[in-house]
């Protein structure tokens, strides 16, 4: 008879793409997702928990070369009774499955729709460093509103949310620009053919990486890349490249702080010359009285009228960014927090007008120990299609996304998270028979606010309980045998102090101020209120 054959073990591995977070990363995350709903909640969006799994017609084509329902995407066909079903897939982002529930449950939802999502995501695409294919994203969105002023918010929004997550003012500028724009220099340009055209766009969005030599080289002939490959260049004629890079440089070529006042006033008549719009959408704002920063901004504008010439796309995108900036003047936020920048551009096809990106500038180093800034964490923008996909009627809407790995990863590099996180404080167990004693310190310490927990291993080996303790990050232990609970005391054990101590502290300091005392148990909460106090918890 032969022998039954075993089953192999299954290996004990995260899948390839995905990745497992423990007690201290999660609370993080939990803690910064709390302070970045409490910013939305205060703007007046009203949070959203829509399915992880949508049907893949409802999430549409939107990421990048997919040529299949199932690329890019997790899913799967359902197996109805009578024949194959509807494909179905995890959702990859939180604003297609918005477009959805928008469309289904628009009679009942009020216009505008104000509403933030955060959750995990899932995109089916080779993973990499710190690439995973399962991640987290914090949303928030306006749908039914046309009004620039929705745009100004969310941008105002996403400043105010990094710096209540701990990115201090001057280590980060949310960057605005505009898809119009960007279309209204194609125009300018003469680039009418769509590969061309996605050509140009991905070459602008390389501009921070390859500066503006880089840029040259690629939208014309090709560069030489660090490594010595040749790469090909769109081929843009020198006066088409000169349009694209003028445009890119709109922020960047500016005069000195002391002739901006000159230029702008200058900027602001010519202004007039070239629509009326850009004018108008300042009417509130006496460009004489602007401080320097706010008239970096208003420059900028002026530029890219230069820039777009006769489009009447690139001249609607920027009286948008001109309204834009007047929201923002007008509700205190200058270009040292929200800038015009034109070489913002986004990935995603769906964006239709304003466009913008969170970027962190302070200074961090690479894996090769080089210098570079840390990058952008959020981006987003207008897409006044993508409701239009359910309703057949076009749908304006505007949101952002924040990359929450990328910006706890940020507040790491601060120093604002990833310090050692505070175990409980650790009942130890000296006699079983006094158990019930033992719950009673956990349970008037957990009353009390404390973390706590009793040792619930085997508690034989004493020296393994504490082990336990340091493995938790516990701050504080109590410890009570017979002898004590007969005296009506307990000992209490500083793990934190005994740490220090054991590594510097002298004979004479460790006497002075000993890491375990003796208080009454009556007094056992107050005591270990104290230490956690000293400890600064």
């Amino acid at each position: 008879m032969a022998k039954t054959r075993k089953q192999p073990r299954p290996k004990a591995e995260t899948p390839k793409g995905f990745r497992d977070y423990f007690g201290a990363e999660v609370t993080e995350r939990a803690a910064m997702l709390d302070a970045i709903a409490a910013v939305y909640h205060r703007y007046g969006f009203d949070a959203l928990e829509s399915s992880a799994v949508e049907t893949v017609e409802a999430l549409g084509k939107f990421l990048p070369d997919v040529d299949r329902p199932n690329a890019g995407v997790f899913a799967w066909q359902e197996d109805d009774e009578g024949g194959k079903g509807d494909w179905l897939a995890l959702r990859y982002d939180l604003t297609a499955p918005l477009a959805r529930v928008y469309a289904q449950h628009r009679n009942e939802l009020p216009t505008p729709y104000r509403r933030y999502a955060m959750g995990p995501v899932w995109r089916n695409e080779k993973p990499g460093p710190g690439r995973y294919r399962q991640f987290y994203q914090c949303d928030a969105d306006t749908v039914g509103s046309a009004s620039m002023a929705a745009d100004a918010e969310i941008c105002a929004m996403l400043a105010d949310t990094l710096e209540a997550v701990g990115i201090p003012r001057g280590d980060y500028v949310v960057r605005v620009n505009n898809r119009k724009v960007l279309n209204g220099v194609l125009e300018a340009t003469g680039v009418s053919d769509p590969e061309q055209q996605a050509a140009v766009l991905r070459t602008i969005d390389k501009f921070d990486k390859v500066g503006e030599s880089g840029v040259r080289e690629l939208l014309g002939k090709g560069r030489l890349d660090a490594s010595g490959a040749f790469i090909d260049g769109v081929g843009l004629s020198d006066a088409q490249v000169e349009t694209v890079v003028s445009f890119l440089m709109a922020r960047r070529d500016i005069p000195n702080l002391e002739e901006l006042a000159v230029e702008s006033a200058i900027s602001a008549h010519r202004g007039i010359g070239y629509a009326a719009s850009i004018v108008e959408a300042f009417h509130r704002v006496d460009l004489g009285n602007l401080d320097a920063g706010m008239e970096l901004n208003v420059i900028v504008l002026n530029k890219l009228l230069d820039v777009v010439g006769d489009s009447e796309i690139g001249k609607e995108g920027v009286q948008e960014l001109a309204q834009i900036t007047n929201f923002m003047i007008a509700q205190g936020y200058g270009p040292d927090r929200i800038a015009i920048d034109p070489s913002v551009v986004r990935g995603l096809g769906y964006y239709t007008g304003p466009v913008f990106e969170a970027e962190l500038t302070f200074e961090i180093l690479d894996e090769k120990g080089r210098k570079r800034q840390f990058g952008s964490v959020a981006g987003g923008g207008r897409y006044d299609d993508l409701v239009k996909r359910f309703t057949g009627q076009a749908v304006p809407a505007t949101g952002v996304s924040i990359g929450v790995d990328r910006l706890l990863a940020a507040l790491r590099e601060k120093g604002r998270m990833g310090g050692a996180a505070q175990g409980p404080v650790v009942v130890t167990v000296m006699d079983r028979a006094h158990m019930a004693d033992y719950q009673a310190m956990v349970g008037e310490l957990r009353q009390a606010g404390i973390r706590a927990e009793v040792y619930l291993g085997n508690p034989k080996n004493f020296g393994n309980q504490l082990k336990y303790a340091d493995k938790r990050g516990s701050p504080v232990a109590v410890i009570a045998g017979s002898e004590e609970f007969e005296r009506g005391v307990v000992q209490v054990k500083d793990l934190v102090l005994g740490a220090r101590i054991a590594e510097n502290a002298t004979l004479e300091e460790w006497k002075e101020r000993p890491s375990q005392v003796e208080v009454p148990r009556d007094q056992l909460v107050q005591k270990i209120r104290d230490i956690l106090k000293e400890q600064g918890g």
